[in-house]
């Protein structure tokens, strides 16, 4: 309804160049549900056009000016009325003056910088999105549209695998081993248990990956963990010697890139969650970090520069050998302990550190 210049009189509309054939993407909503939109990448041009339609054919629209604006945000849920932006840019359309048709703007922001992935979480959003506004003495009419922007990592020049030696004193001897400590998106997770010694009557063994959001600073730091998949790998009682095989594959998951303090505002942490469980209902476990990163899927690099790069990922891999020193904690499994205890089985062998500050972080999952 417009009274008096009341309402918004026009409407308006983002065209995108080469829409047809730009791939979409999808991201999950705040409520839930799969939105899709246009692709992009890091240091790709957006351009195209604002066509703005008005509603009554020979009607007037006066404006105090027209611009467009690529912005980069992220909100905060426990702090809607703050929206950090770590990009902006704006382009002017037109100045301020009168519309009597339907009119076209191109526009065009070349080699825009989008340093991060997009991402909705439980308690954080980075998104990025196109707004048009023509601003008017009372109310301004805006238009937004929203981008998918995808971060991309080459292959790491480090990944050892991850080899432990856990365990309670007395108790329970096992050594784990993962092929790796970085997988991209679409990788396979290969490993290997070890029981040394076997002295808990164990019922059966599962792992899972954990997904940490860690949201804040100081007091008001919230972490959010969300079990991205769970399976069981063992059932009944393993004897020593055993070995028990591992595979566990990312695609058919919901996982993104590993973040680490976001423009300081938030972190995504993946962590292997293996737990064993015995007769008692007492519950034994480890985590474990890992790094997840997106693989390009179009190679971009010189012929020479990809040459090299295969026979340096054709080279036999360094692993880290650390000879074993088992220091464990009597103190880990209590004598009486009730049905539906939990204990960290203590380490023995710290796993190799990767050369990044992705140094692993434990801390036992409620």
């Amino acid at each position: 309804m417009s009274f008096f210049g009341f309402g918004q009189n026009a409407d308006i509309d983002i065209i995108l160049d080469g829409a047809e054939s730009r791939r979409m993407a999808e991201i999950r909503g705040e409520d839930g549900r799969k939105l899709r939109h246009y692709l992009y990448y890091d240091g790709e041009t957006v351009s195209g056009k604002v066509n703005i339609t008005l509603k009554k054919p020979g009607a007037k629209l006066e404006h105090q000016g027209m611009k467009i604006e690529f912005i980069g945000q992220i909100e905060l849920f426990y702090d809607r009325g703050n929206h950090h932006e770590f990009t902006s840019l704006v382009k002017e359309l037109v100045r301020p003056g009168e519309l009597t048709q339907n009119t076209s703007y191109s526009f065009e922001f070349n080699n825009v910088e989008k340093p991060y992935e997009s991402y909705t979480g439980a308690n954080v959003r980075l998104r990025y999105f196109l707004r048009v506004t023509i601003v008017r003495r009372l109310t301004d009419i805006v238009r937004e549209m929203d981008l998918i922007v995808h971060a991309l990592s080459s292959y790491p020049e480090m990944n050892n695998p991850i080899k432990m030696e856990v365990g309670i004193e007395d108790c329970l001897h096992i050594e784990f081993e993962y092929n790796k400590s970085k997988y991209h998106l679409r990788d396979v997770i290969v490993g290997k248990i070890y029981f040394l010694l076997v002295r808990i009557k164990i019922k059966h063994m599962e792992i899972a990956i954990i997904k940490r959001e860690i949201t804040g600073s100081g007091p008001n730091t919230f972490n959010e963990n969300e079990t991205i998949a769970k399976y069981e790998i063992m059932d009944g009682a393993p004897v020593r010697g055993e070995s028990i095989p591992i595979r566990l594959f990312l695609a058919g998951y919901e996982v993104t890139p590993t973040m680490r303090d976001i423009n300081k505002k938030f972190s995504v942490r993946y962590y292997l969650n293996l737990v064993l469980v015995d007769e008692e209902e007492r519950r034994y476990f480890k985590q474990q970090e890992i790094t997840l990163w997106r693989k390009g899927e179009l190679v971009r690099k010189p012929i020479q520069q990809a040459n090299a790069v295969m026979s340096t990922a054709q080279a036999a891999p360094q692993v880290a050998k650390v000879k074993p020193e088992l220091k464990l904690d009597p103190d880990s499994l209590p004598e009486e302990q009730g049905k539906g205890d939990t204990a960290v089985i203590a380490d023995s062998v710290k796993a190799p550190t990767p050369p990044s500050n992705d140094n692993p972080t434990e801390s036992p999952v409620a």
